[in-house]
């Protein structure tokens, strides 16, 4: 008696790869937007005035009324198209583990690391966002009494490696997945992207620092 062993897999529509295009498109915009938004935070540590400018350019020219709300849809349209390859239900994290474990594959592991830190990342950008644009304008004074007040602290030093992680990881993903690297220069890109995300953390922290003994 035979036994038909064969798996029917779907190919890949049309539409799945639109929808691929969109979340690489969605994603290298965050990337982009949380290189610059490091850049405005990281400018208190030249001095508050300086962070006070830039913050207060972007709101004279409405760039932080109207874009805090956009950049907020695309992080939840990213989130959502990425979700599509996300397994939800426990049999499929159980499984994905497994053949994560048995493979022992680099670029499935920061695959899982991307997951894991996107869940958390959507519940406490969210809460930094909507604290942030609820309480315009943005100076270095209320972030500083912000993150010397309360539990703010210990928040931002888990968000912010999470954040530099993901960006990273992404970075790296978007680059092998859409043919940008050779698989000959993985390990080298790779090299570049542990730099970079490491000197974003540092940077991150730098400025967590000036907040935490800016004088208010």
């Amino acid at each position: 008696m035979s036994i038909d062993t064969a798996i029917h897999v779907h190919g890949p529509s049309r539409s799945s790869a639109y929808l691929d295009w969109l979340q690489m498109l969605t994603g290298a915009g965050l990337i982009l937007f949380m290189w610059a938004h490091m850049i405005l935070v990281a400018s208190v540590i030249i001095g508050p005035g300086v962070m006070d400018a830039i913050a207060h350019f972007f709101e004279a020219t409405y760039m932080a009324q109207v874009g805090g709300p956009i950049i907020g849809l695309i992080f939840l349209l990213h989130f959502m198209l990425a979700a599509r390859k996300i397994p939800f239900q426990a049999d499929q994290q159980s499984i994905i583990w497994k053949h994560s474990r048995m493979l022992a594959h680099r670029d499935t592991w920061l695959w899982l690391v991307q997951v894991v830190t996107a869940m958390i990342i959507l519940i406490m950008g969210a809460i930094h966002m909507w604290v942030v644009l609820t309480d315009l304008p943005i100076t270095a004074a209320k972030s500083a009494a912000r993150i010397q007040g309360g539990f703010w602290m210990g928040f931002y030093l888990i968000l912010l490696p999470l954040v530099e992680l993901h960006v990273g990881i992404g970075l790296y993903r978007i680059a092998v997945k859409w043919g940008f690297i050779r698989r000959d220069k993985r390990s080298g890109m790779q090299r570049f992207e542990l730099v970079v995300t490491s000197a974003f953390i540092f940077i991150g922290l730098m400025a967590l620092l000036r907040f935490y003994f800016l004088a208010i």
